[in-house]
């Protein structure tokens, strides 16, 4: 009887040992932001775990990191930034975590970035390449190739189907957005933002970006009174109907400049920076970009 209980004591502490050493943490993908997390999940599937360190309608350029969300990028098969500068609350814990041999994927190095042109952020590379779904099938590849090679275990069979399936829906997203955008008039294709987040976007389907309120790349720089007044000067020659916030970002500015540029502009709100919560218009990367393409032909037409 006591060797049974012996044995069996064995048996469970070596069935708890195995358990830790194959808990899901083992082999957990971090992913930075909320927008790349989701085109992750749809790569990665259930193959292994994924976690997502920014919460929904948070800023990518300011958020921070839990002490709990920290100490597990350390322990992570492998984690999945944004790069190109987005992640500017985070960018030395992904760098301590790779410099300690954690293997790191930066997607916006895989996707040929454009750069800014205007404001203070001109000639440093644009990070907002989500606006332009082709170059999320970009994202789609890469991240299903370093998947494949860096997360030990990992079903890459599983992998390949699911990032193939994904890109069949970006493709038809591109194809849609594209043909809702040909209703808008040519003299009306013109976009004015929060900060400089369109630029993609303006790329990939014609538009002309006539400027921002803050002329930055980022969230986080101010506008100067005489960057208010260029606006308002270049709002007044373009006659632009409509100007775009994003939905997690105050209006005050928008519409104190809307009223100095003495014309009749409509604030509208999309997601330009952050998905949003779950059972909302911006829950998922397809959703956002279908209510953001519904709010700019409304917004211009």
């Amino acid at each position: 009887m006591i060797r049974r209980c012996v044995a069996w004591i064995l048996t469970l502490s070596v069935a708890a040992l195995t358990a830790c050493d194959t808990t899901p943490s083992a082999r957990e993908i971090i992913v930075t932001t909320n927008i790349i997390g989701d085109v992750v999940r749809n790569v990665v599937g259930d193959t292994a775990p994924v976690r997502v360190l920014m919460q929904p309608n948070a800023d990518p350029h300011s958020f921070a990191l839990s002490a709990q969300d920290a100490a597990a990028l350390s322990t992570a098969s492998l984690i999945v930034s944004n790069g190109l500068g987005l992640e500017e609350g985070i960018a030395r814990h992904v760098q301590t975590a790779a410099e300690d041999g954690v293997p790191t994927l930066a997607v916006g190095d895989r996707i040929d970035p454009i750069r800014y042109t205007q404001g203070d952020s001109a000639g440093a590379p644009d990070p907002h390449f989500w606006m332009d779904p082709r170059r999320m099938i970009a994202a789609v590849d890469a991240v299903a190739e370093t998947v494949s090679r860096e997360v030990e275990g990992i079903d890459a069979a599983a992998v390949d189907r699911n990032a193939e399936r994904y890109r069949e829906q970006l493709r038809a997203l591109d194809a849609s957005m594209s043909q809702q955008f040909t209703g808008i008039p040519a003299d009306r294709r013109k976009l004015v933002t929060n900060h400089h987040v369109l630029g993609y976007l303006a790329d990939r389907f014609g538009f002309a970006v006539v400027g921002a309120i803050v002329p930055s790349g980022t969230t986080l720089a101010a506008p100067s009174s005489s960057d208010l007044q260029s606006l308002v000067s270049a709002i007044r020659s373009a006659r632009v109907p409509a100007i775009f916030v994003d939905s997690s970002q105050p209006e005050r500015l928008a519409r104190v400049l809307a009223e100095q540029a003495g014309v009749r502009v409509r604030i509208v709100a999309l997601y330009t920076e952050s998905l949003s919560a779950p059972g909302t218009p911006g829950a998922t990367y397809l959703d956002m970009m279908r209510a953001d393409t519904d709010a700019i032909v409304n917004g211009l037409r």
